[in-house]
């Protein structure tokens, strides 16, 4: 425990600082690339969530320990290949100086673990690296593989407030080293919606399927833009704190070629676009949970090395051969009227009385939410079918 005025850090590294900045664009190239992904290998209406900023972190976090072809698979797919792995190293450490606690109604947790098991011996570089760069924990399982599934899911639980349950379920007997990255991040509406306002309505998922969704809706200011070029209504939900939702409405019929052209340049152009206009807006309330297995994604990424025989992981052990034998990945995004979990909070709101606009949320739509400082995507996806579990 330390008070404000005995406890001090040192100033942040400004190459450190110049890297995570450099690191963001090929960070959201890497973001939209891992959606068509995963796009492809997801059955036609079915959710999409999951945090790029996670998946590029472990991924990066493996890239420490990796060497000759497997690194530069790895580096070249997270569009890393004008960097080298001190430069990564050094910019997450600050990634995780800034994200890596919560902030006031923010909350906001980044971090990685290795759950090392009894027996093998990591070199302590990579050990350090991950404590150091990656705000690492590094704890010990045993030999016995349910007692370990046991110990790492309770790690997760804890990590994401138990939202994420039982990751872990069939462990490979030749298991050595088990690492997990989590990014838990719980906000509150700056302009709550007032639950006796919710009601019942209709959601349209495809052109003959209709499901009952409880849909929010409130009037007020937000930010929106509508880019008719493009086919899409975009509008900005702030949250008390350094972030906000955006979301991406595409016009009937217009999500494959919206699917289509996205990038982070639109993510970039919309954010700068948006403008305050007093609105009717209705939005369903949902609460959604995706589990992904990403080898196969990674794979069609170029990412083909690491998960092979002839993966080289000599930076983690140099006397036992290693590769990765699977990957996964689990996001949950809850949606309510106070915010993406229940808090309680009264409110006093004082109406715009001009006539609003109307935007309503009643078919597929793309979500992101973003850190506003740093224009870092924490998550993304598309919402196919709010009711899906």
């Amino acid at each position: 425990m330390c008070s404000i005025f005995s406890c001090f850090k040192p100033p942040l590294d400004p190459a450190a600082l110049a890297a995570y900045h450099r690191l963001s664009s090929p960070n959201a190239d890497f973001a939209f690339a891992l959606y068509k992904s995963l796009k492809a290998n997801t059955a036609a209406g079915k959710n999409i969530f999951y945090s790029p900023l996670g998946i590029s972190t472990i991924l990066s976090m493996v890239s420490a320990g990796a060497g000759g072809e497997t690194h530069s698979q790895l580096f070249s797919t997270l569009g890393y290949s004008a960097f080298n792995q001190t430069q990564v190293n050094e910019a997450y450490k600050h990634l995780f100086d800034v994200h890596g606690h919560s902030r006031g109604n923010l909350q906001l947790d980044v971090g990685n673990a290795a759950a090392v098991r009894s027996g093998f011996n990591p070199l302590e570089t990579f050990l350090n690296d991950v404590k150091e760069f990656y705000s690492g924990e590094i704890f010990s399982v045993s030999q016995d593989l349910s007692e370990t599934a046991a110990k790492i899911n309770r790690f997760i639980a804890k990590k994401t407030r138990g939202k994420i349950k039982d990751m872990v379920k069939d462990l490979d007997p030749a298991m050595v080293m088990v690492l997990i990255n989590y990014v838990y991040f719980k906000g509150l509406w700056e302009n709550p919606f007032q639950s006796a306002s919710t009601h019942k309505a209709e959601f349209h998922v495809d052109k003959t399927t209709k499901v009952q969704v409880d849909m929010m809706t409130r009037t007020g200011d937000y930010k929106v833009y509508w880019d008719e070029a493009n086919h899409t209504t975009v509008i900005s939900l702030p949250y008390k704190g350094d972030a906000s939702m955006m979301i991406v409405l595409p016009d009937e019929d217009k999500m494959e070629e919206v699917e289509g052209y996205i990038n982070k340049d639109h993510i970039r152009r919309w954010r700068d676009s948006v403008s305050m206009s007093y609105i009717d807006l209705f939005m369903p309330k949902f609460s959604i949970s995706t589990d992904a297995s990403l080898e196969s994604t990674l794979k069609k990424m170029d990412i083909i090395y690491a998960f092979e025989n002839n993966a080289d992981f000599s930076g983690i052990s140099k006397d036992l051969p290693l590769k990765i034998s699977k990957a996964s990945h689990k996001a949950v995004l809850s949606v309510t009227e106070i915010g993406t979990e229940a808090t309680a909070v009264s409110t006093m709101e004082i109406m715009n009385l001009m006539l609003p606009l109307t935007i309503r949320i009643d078919r597929p739509f793309l979500v992101f939410i973003i850190e506003n400082s740093s224009g870092s995507i924490l998550f993304m996806g598309k919402i196919n079918n709010p009711t899906a579990e």
